[in-house]
């Protein structure tokens, strides 16, 4: 019978076991013939009368040890983590065997066997995952175990081309990539990701994972004409993504001398967030979105493509602010605001719904709004109105409250013309 073969994946195996200083005649995978990425992959090994290892195991009866098998299944886990970690950090990343469970040794193998090595990811916690690995020949399974699989970080890539100047300090697994300029006074945290011709500076720290593009300038002094070159400075937290030429400068004496900005935010391309700005966890700028000076944007905003807020403004948390969109008062949470200038379209339930809040919440809300927006009270008595219902006592509406009461420069309560909000509406 004629034995057919799967065509190979193309996997640059060498390269990626190459971080574990594995060097010929340690590669014990040939070709990989499946792959999901991150979730399986299936390897095969060849096995040859000339294996090293064969020749004293055991003389005239030629045996594969279990131990290789074992070996080669890592390996085979390995090339699957290391190329799901070159999509998020390229060249940082290495494998280390944490252990093995539960090992079985089912026949032998000898020259002449092709060995089909399959391991698949149960599951992860944090830098450790768990694959089950089985190896076969044939229809027959000859070894099976459960591998404990760690993912650690190498120390930081620098490419040669990039000044980073003495006094910086990079975390471990972070790459620098060309042309990059870091200042003396930056921290980067670990297993960031710095693109070509970046510029940080400044008393500049970035938090772990996170990424800044090609050609963004981060830390620079703030356009302001009072600022006289004070020690200010900008704190970025964690998993952050600075998308090409976006612009965050750090703070200034007169507004506290901090820029801050939460974790996992996306700043897409061109957006300009000012001095002594505060920005939380899990906001979205579009392209080309704009921050002025002292402006505070809470958790999960969303702030539309070519959109500006004015500075001393409050953008509330949850809030969406549309595209071409100018913010001069603090803008509601929970709300659709767009227009020049921005005007209230309701309530964002798509938005709040994809965030995950509750129905219930989501109705009260509703209720909320309409004291605000819809009846013939001015907000004092809209508000009075709101606090004395029994049936909004929910977490977000008194947040909602306590927003439009400690607001400074006034809140956003414009609704737009009736024919602009029907056709937002259908948009």
């Amino acid at each position: 019978m004629r034995r057919s073969f799967a065509k190979p994946v193309f996997l640059e195996i060498p390269r990626l076991l190459d971080r574990l200083c594995y060097r010929f005649p340690s590669l014990l995978i040939d070709s990989v013939i499946e792959h999901e990425p991150g979730t399986r992959l299936v390897a095969v090994k060849n096995v040859t009368g000339n294996e090293e290892v064969l020749q004293g195991h055991f003389p005239g009866t030629p045996v594969i040890p279990g131990v290789l098998m074992i070996e080669a299944l890592v390996q085979a886990a390995s090339v699957l983590l290391l190329d799901e970690a070159e999509h998020v950090q390229p060249s940082a990343m290495r494998t280390v065997l944490r252990g093995v469970n539960n090992a079985r040794f089912r026949r032998l193998v000898v020259p002449g066997d092709q060995i089909r090595l399959e391991v698949t990811i149960r599951r992860r916690r944090r830098r450790v995952a768990v694959a089950a690995a089985v190896a076969r020949v044939g229809d027959h399974v000859v070894a099976e175990a459960e591998l404990l699989i760690g993912l650690a970080l190498d120390e930081a890539l620098i490419d040669p081309t990039a000044n980073v100047a003495p006094g910086a300090e990079i975390g471990a697994g972070t790459v620098i990539g060309p042309n990059v300029v870091v200042g003396p006074y930056v921290r980067i945290g670990r297993a960031c990701n710095i693109g070509a011709s970046a510029v940080i500076d400044g008393w500049t720290e970035i938090g772990d994972e996170t990424q800044v593009f090609p050609f963004a300038s981060i830390g620079l002094i703030p356009q302001d004409q009072k600022f006289k070159g004070e020690r200010t400075s900008l704190v970025i937290g964690r998993r952050n993504i600075f998308r090409e030429f976006v612009t965050i400068h750090r703070g200034t004496e007169g507004g506290g001398g901090v820029t801050r900005i939460g974790d996992d935010n996306l700043f897409m391309a061109y957006v300009h967030v000012a001095h002594d700005c505060e920005v939380g966890h899990r906001t979205i700028f579009g392209n080309a979105a704009t921050l002025s000076g002292h402006v505070s944007v809470e958790d999960q905003a969303n702030i539309g493509a070519f959109s500006g807020v004015h500075q001393f403004c409050r953008v509330g948390r949850q809030a969406f602010i549309g595209g071409y969109s100018v913010v001069t008062l603090d803008a509601l949470p929970f709300v659709r605001s767009v227009g020049n200038r921005a005007r209230v379209y309701d309530l964002n339930v798509v938005g709040l719904e994809r965030q995950g809040m509750p129905e219930g919440t989501v109705a009260e809300l509703k209720r909320a709004f309409r004291y605000l927006l819809q009846s013939k009270l001015n907000t004092t008595q809209a508000l009075h109105q709101i606090e004395q219902d029994d049936t909004l006592q929910c977490a977000e509406v008194v947040y909602l409250v306590e927003f439009i009461r400690t607001s400074r420069r006034g809140v956003n309560l414009r609704r737009p013309p009736k024919r602009l909000e029907a056709m937002v509406a259908d948009e």
